[in-house]
């Protein structure tokens, strides 16, 4: 006689309740497939001669997508830069980074690690467009930023040397001179119009 089917998961998990079970056909139908939906299934036809089981595995797979995207970054020269992107799934995908349309590939001051590109002292070289590039065996996506370095001549206009009077002769005294400035500047000091030279005091 015609069989009756029925299915289950040979994990003993229950059927995803989104299923849907056209026994005519014997077809199981499962909307919106999920990561959890994956495993082993087994579809059991018997009648009063005997009974018989078919199974599959069912596989989750998908394309990379964004979960973190870089952005725009303004660094001033010696400033640290740090970018991170990540994507989701399956399988996990891998990165890489391109800079200018061209494969970037760790060195000396350039650090890459998984998802993340690290330049602690940025230089004016550094400066262009940047690319990460996420992929699996399903699909290849890309994220794009660009890095515009500055230079900044010494600018006193938010740093106050500030004018000491001593309470007691022979006190120390500390004077902070730390204008904004890239590259980092070199300092002198002066006292009225001599130049001050380190010495024992």
């Amino acid at each position: 006689p015609v069989p009756t089917i029925s299915w289950r998961r040979a994990d003993g998990k229950q059927l995803p309740r989104k299923a849907r079970r056209h026994r005519s056909s014997g077809l199981l139908e499962i909307p919106n497939f999920q990561q959890e939906d994956a495993g082993l299934y087994e579809c059991l036809a018997e009648n009063v001669r005997g009974k018989n089981v078919a199974r599959g595995q069912l596989t989750f797979y998908a394309q990379p997508s964004w979960t973190q995207r870089i952005s725009d970054v303004r660094a001033a020269i010696e400033e640290r830069v740090s970018w991170e992107c990540r994507a989701s799934g399956r399988p996990k995908p891998s990165y890489r980074w391109l800079k200018d349309g061209e494969p970037l590939l760790p060195q000396g001051r350039v650090q890459l690690e998984q998802g993340s590109l690290t330049i602690p002292n940025v230089s004016l070289s550094d400066a262009g467009m940047y690319q990460c590039v996420a992929e699996n065996k399903h699909g290849v996506i890309f994220a794009s930023a660009e890095l515009s370095v500055i230079a900044i001549g010494p600018d006193f206009s938010k740093t106050l040397l500030k004018k000491l009077t001593l309470v007691k002769v022979g006190g120390e005294v500390i004077i902070e001179c730390k204008p904004k400035a890239s590259p980092r500047p070199t300092y002198s000091w002066k006292k009225g119009k001599d130049i001050l030279r380190e010495n024992e005091r």
